[in-house]
C-alpha cells in the first residue's frame, strides 16, 4: 500500500472517531463540532443589506430540509416540544428527538425555512447559531426548550430581532431552558444582534440571557466561544438582559463587584475563551475584513466588533467561509517526513499544502485538536451553511434571501432561496446520511464531492474551483435581474412572485447537484491513476 494513503487511512479514522463522538449535545463539558457565524450591519455591506450566516459543523445533524407555511391557529392549540441528543442506532451519528412538554400555540405562525436550525421566515427575520458550552454547572434537566426548539419558537412568532429576543427571554423563563450555551445571531432588515444564553443551574427552571447589538457599520463573529463581555444596561439600544444575570453571577461566586466589573463571558463561559480553536477565527474573520488592524491571532479578547476596512459583499462572506488559514503561518497542513522501508526520508504525498483535512490529532499541529487546539473556519464535516440577507427597501418576499450551500462550504456553492419560495428541489428534501448512501440527496452530491476533493486538495481544488466559480459569480450577478423581475410580478400578483422565484431557486438548486455529481465522477476518473 502506498505510504501516503497509509496516513490517510490512520488519519482518516481518527477524525471520524472525532465526529461521532463530539457532536453529543448531551455531553456536558465537552467541546462540540462546533459552528462559526459572521453578522454584519447594513451600513457594513455593500449594498445596505443585513447579513447573517451559519455554518453547522456537526454530522449528526439531519441532511435535508422543508419549508413550513404561514398557519392561523385554533385558541386551543398546543405546541409539542422536543429535546434533541445523540442516536448512534442508526447508519450514521443522527439525533434522536424527545418530546419535553407542550406550550400554548399563537393565533397566527409565521412560515419559514426549516433548515434543522430555522434560518429565516417570511418577515426577513433570520437566525445563526453557535455553541459555546458555558459552565456544566448551569446546565438544568427542569424546563422545556432546548436550543433548536428555541429559535423555531422565534421564527414562528416573531416579525423582528428585538422581539424575538425578548420572546427568548420570556418563553425560557416561563418554560424553561434546557441546553448547553449557545449564542443566538438574530437579525432583521434593520439589525443584527448576538443572544448569548445559558441555563439558570442545575436543579432551576429558568434561563440567563444577555444581547449585544452589532452597530450598522460593524462585522461580528462568534465561533463557539461567549464573546459578550461588559454591558450597559441603560442603554437598550445596545444591550438587554435577563433580570438574574448579575445576581446568579454574584451568588455562585463568579463576580465580586468590588473586584472588577461584570463581564458575562468569564461569568457564565470562562473555558470558552481558553479555547484557541475559537480565538483563532474569530482573529481570521476580522483579519480578513479589517487587516489593517493587525489585530493578535493570540490574543484572548478581541472587539466584539469592528468597522472593515471596505464594504462587506457576498464575494467576501463566502472568502470568510471558505478559509483554511491559507496565507498566514498558522495554515494547518506542515511539511510532513516520514520514513519508508528502505530508510528514506521523504516528504508525504499527503501533506500536500492546503488539504483540508486537518491533521491535529494525528501529528499534534497547533496544540492538537479540540478545546485549546486549532481548527478553521471551513470544514470538513460541516453539513450546511448559509449567508442571509435580509433587506429594508425590499418588500418581503424578495428581500429576504437564504444563500445556502450543502457540506463543506470549500468544495461547494451557495444558492439563492428566497424567503417566500413554496417548494425545494426533491434532493434538498431528501433524508440523507442516516440511511446510508443516497443519490437522491443533494447532500451526499457535496459530501462525496468534498471528501474525494481532500485526498489531493492541492491538485483538485483548482479543478473544483473551475466549476463552481463562475457559476457562483453568475448567480451573484443574476440577483438584480432577477429581482427586478420578481418586484415587477409582485406590483401585479403576489403568488405569481412566489411562483417565479421558486422556480427560480429550485432550477439553480438542481443545476448545482446535478453538477456536484458530475464534478466528482470527472474527479474519479482523472485522478485514477494517482491515488
Amino acid at each position: 500500500m502506498k505510504i501516503q494513503n497509509i496516513i490517510f487511512i490512520s488519519l482518516f479514522f481518527s477524525l471520524q472517531a472525532v465526529s461521532s463522538q463530539t457532536g453529543k449535545d448531551d455531553w456536558e463539558g465537552q467541546y462540540p463540532d462546533g459552528c462559526t457565524t459572521v453578522t454584519v450591519g447594513k451600513l457594513a455591506t455593500i449594498d445596505g443589506s443585513v447579513m447573517n450566516s451559519h455554518t453547522c459543523d456537526s454530522h449528526r445533524t439531519r441532511a435535508w430540509f422543508d419549508l413550513v407555511p404561514a398557519k392561523t391557529h385554533d385558541e386551543a392549540e398546543k405546541v409539542l416540544l422536543k429535546r434533541r441528543s445523540g442516536n448512534d442506532s442508526t447508519a450514521m451519528p443522527s439525533y434522536k428527538f424527545t418530546p419535553t412538554g407542550e406550550i400554548p400555540q399563537v393565533s397566527h405562525t409565521y412560515g419559514y425555512i426549516n433548515t434543522p436550525y430555522p434560518c429565516m421566515n417570511d418577515q426577513q427575520v433570520a437566525v445563526g447559531e453557535s455553541t459555546f458550552g458555558g459552565r456544566s454547572s448551569l446546565r438544568s434537566k427542569q424546563g422545556l426548550i432546548d436550543c433548536q426548539a428555541l429559535v423555531r419558537l422565534m421564527l414562528e412568532r416573531c416579525a423582528g430581532a428585538r422581539e424575538a429576543i425578548q420572546l427568548a427571554g420570556e418563553l425560557t423563563r416561563k418554560y424553561g431552558y434546557i441546553d448547553g450555551g449557545e449564542c443566538l445571531t438574530i437579525s432583521d432588515p434593520q439589525e443584527v444582534w448576538h443572544l448569548e444564553i445559558v441555563g439558570p443551574g442545575k436543579g432551576n427552571r429558568g434561563s440567563i440571557w444577555v444581547a449585544q447589538r452589532v452597530p450598522d457599520g460593524h462585522i461580528s463573529v462568534n465561533a463557539n466561544a461567549s464573546r459578550i463581555r461588559r454591558i450597559d444596561l441603560s442603554k437598550p439600544d445596545q444591550f438587554m438582559a435577563s433580570e438574574n444575570i448579575y445576581s446568579v453571577a454574584q451568588d455562585s461566586g463568579w463576580w465580586n463587584p468590588k473586584e472588577g466589573p461584570f463581564e458575562f463571558c468569564y461569568a457564565y463561559a470562562p473555558q470558552s475563551r481558553t479555547s484557541l480553536a475559537s480565538r483563532r477565527r474569530e482573529w481570521r474573520v476580522f483579519d480578513l475584513c479589517a487587516p489593517s488592524l493587525n489585530l493578535d491571532a493570540y490574543a484572548e479578547n478581541y472587539p466584539f466588533s469592528v468597522k472593515p476596512d471596505t464594504l462587506v459583499t457576498l464575494e467576501k462572506m463566502v472568502d470568510i467561509f471558505q478559509d483554511y488559514y491559507e496565507d498566514t503561518d498558522y495554515n494547518m497542513v506542515k511539511n510532513i517526513t516520514v520514513t519508508n522501508d528502505s530508510g528514506r526520508t521523504i516528504i508525504s504525498p499527503l501533506a500536500n499544502p492546503f488539504m483540508p483535512y486537518d491533521m491535529n490529532k494525528v501529528f499534534d499541529i497547533n496544540g492538537g485538536w479540540g478545546w485549546r487546539g486549532e481548527r478553521t473556519i471551513a470544514r470538513w464535516y460541516t453539513m450546511y451553511a448559509t449567508i442571509i440577507q435580509s433587506r429594508q427597501w425590499l418588500p418581503h418576499p424578495v428581500g429576504g434571501v437564504v444563500w445556502l450551500a450543502w457540506d463543506n462550504v470549500a468544495t461547494s456553492i451557495y444558492v439563492p432561496l428566497y424567503n417566500c419560495i413554496n417548494d425545494l428541489p426533491a434532493s434538498y428534501q431528501t433524508p440523507g446520511r442516516v440511511q446510508g448512501f443516497n443519490r437522491g440527496s443533494a447532500w451526499w452530491a457535496f459530501n462525496r464531492l468534498g471528501t474525494l476533493a481532500a485526498q489531493r486538495w492541492g491538485d483538485m481544488r483548482h479543478d473544483v474551483n473551475a466549476v463552481w466559480e463562475p457559476i457562483q459569480t453568475e448567480l451573484f450577478e443574476n440577483q438584480e435581474q432577477i429581482e427586478s423581475e420578481a418586484l415587477l410580478i409582485l406590483t401585479k400578483d403576489r403568488d405569481a412572485v412566489v411562483d417565479y422565484l421558486t422556480h427560480y431557486s429550485t432550477n439553480q438548486g438542481n443545476r448545482v447537484v446535478d453538477r456536484a455529481w458530475e464534478l466528482g465522477d470527472y474527479l474519479w476518473t482523472k485522478y485514477d491513476e494517482k491515488f
